[in-house]
């Protein structure tokens, strides 16, 4: 059976249901369809730790402009909602017991303030200094913007009790926060159903062109073998490179499998309204003299004495009544070819839970006595340079949004914003030509890569 589509988007994840919704309801395309054979939400966008910041290194300001505008959007849809997705801003806290990272988080802070993020405010102890506070567990109004950079540490000590003595300053991002990515999701989709947006249970398996442009889809495993649509967006996620090659579009992306840890802080050991928490000094694991012996006498485990990256971070999960701690941490990144089921590394959730120590000293009461952690995580799709692809592709009619590598809740808003824009000839940002395939055609862009860290903004 063949059937009409003004907009087909393949993948309704978070990006793929975020420009349905800016397509149905801001932007008023009536038959929009998405397809994908599994459940809204369920490949990486339930995966992730639903986490928001406009706190985005540069070059140049575009992440940061895109991470306002898309906390705007966030911003607005919760008041509409009655905060349906639990909004907060309880911000990103960066520590550091190494003084010699004080100049280094002075220096970006500075650099990311400049790019649009809000002001510094810098806290020594001494009686003209800013005032600081924590920020409140719910809700978003009426909050600071920028950062509180403190190094005053009676200070450190009595809003952060529970973190190391040998913490030596904090860095404190303030539109930052995190909120529930399925009920968020699921907010957004049942808007754009509500505006004629619907979902076809199924697998893309070809894009039909004429005279170099779309003019339909081709399906498997549904009761439409064909749509006819004009317009094609690739929001695939994890397979973005394979469905641009069914159009001869070669995507420069590739994969990368990140990992999370739930367990129950069944102690209190950390305050149920903590912000995320984010260690940024390398971490040599505590064991003991006979647990070194034995991981010093496996070639498999002898990673495990050497000192890991910076990163390691944690934040509270759920609502009243909730113990649990989601922890993270980006120790061994390796590209790879996406595969389910996923299978994690045995070692991650005592690893990344010894790292905290490092920050929390507390937790190490749970060292041998974790309980039954859950772990899992979801493939982060990513460009060289760590920034997304939105807009047109060389074929006419064809469109992509992805490569939101692990920060795809928090951009969701403003990149189908964005990808809804191109799609109906509507005005665009200036940060627009930042995020089109067309930039690496750029000499220039091409040169800036070349010294480009493909870790840019991620923790």
């Amino acid at each position: 059976m063949t059937t009409k589509a003004d907009v087909v988007i393949c993948g309704a994840g978070i990006a793929g249901i975020s420009a349905a919704y800016h397509l149905a309801v801001k932007r008023g395309v009536r038959n929009v369809v998405l397809v994908d054979e599994r459940a809204p939400l369920s490949l990486t966008s339930d995966k992730s730790t639903e986490c928001y910041r406009n706190w985005w290194p540069g070059p140049g300001e575009a992440m940061v402009r895109l991470m306002n505008r898309s906390i705007d959007l966030l911003e607005e849809l919760a008041d509409e909602s009655d905060n349906y997705f639990h909004l907060n801003r309880r911000g990103y806290v960066f520590l550091t017991a190494d003084p010699r990272h004080i100049p280094v988080y002075q220096r970006s802070a500075e650099e990311i303030s400049s790019l649009g993020a809000g002001p510094l405010r810098v806290h020594t102890g001494r009686p003209d200094d800013p005032p600081y506070g924590r920020s409140p567990g719910h809700g978003f109004h009426d909050q600071p913007t920028g950062a509180d950079l403190v190094l005053d540490p009676q200070l450190i000590r009595h809003h952060f009790p529970f973190v190391s003595e040998e913490v030596v300053a904090i860095l404190h991002a303030r539109r930052c926060g995190w909120v529930s990515a399925q009920q968020l999701g699921m907010y957004l989709w049942q808007q754009a159903q509500a505006h004629g947006a619907r979902l076809l249970s199924g697998r893309v398996t070809g894009v039909a062109t004429s005279g170099g442009r779309v003019v339909g889809v081709y399906l498997a495993g549904s009761e439409v073998s064909q749509l006819s649509t004009g317009a094609f967006v690739v929001a695939a996620g994890p397979h973005l490179k394979r469905v641009g090659a069914m159009m001869g579009v070669e995507l420069p992306v590739f994969n990368e499998l990140h990992s999370s840890v739930a367990f129950n802080d069944t102690l209190g050991v950390v305050p149920r309204d903590a912000p995320l928490m984010i260690w940024s000094d390398a971490v040599a694991l505590p064991w003991s003299p006979e647990e070194r012996e034995e991981l010093a006498g496996d070639e498999e485990t002898q990673w495990l004495l050497q000192p890991l990256p910076t990163g390691v971070h944690f934040r509270p999960e759920g609502g009243a009544g909730s113990q649990t701690l989601l922890m993270l941490w980006t120790y061994d990144v390796e590209v790879k070819e996406p595969t389910w089921p996923l299978t994690f590394d045995p070692y991650y959730p005592e690893v990344v839970l010894r790292g905290l120590t490092r920050m929390v000293p507390g937790l190490a009461a749970y060292l041998g006595r974790m309980g039954r952690p859950v772990v899992d995580g979801g493939y982060y799709c990513k460009t060289q340079e760590n920034r997304p692809l939105i807009g047109p592709l060389p074929v006419e009619g064809a469109y992509v949004i992805g490569a939101l590598s692990g920060y795809g809740i928090m951009a969701s808003q403003a990149a189908g914003e964005l990808l809804a824009a191109h799609i109906t000839g509507g005005e665009l940002p200036a940060y627009a030509p930042s995020f089109r395939l067309e930039r690496y055609d750029d000499p220039a862009y091409q040169a800036l890569l070349a010294t480009w860290d493909a870790q840019s903004g991620q923790l």
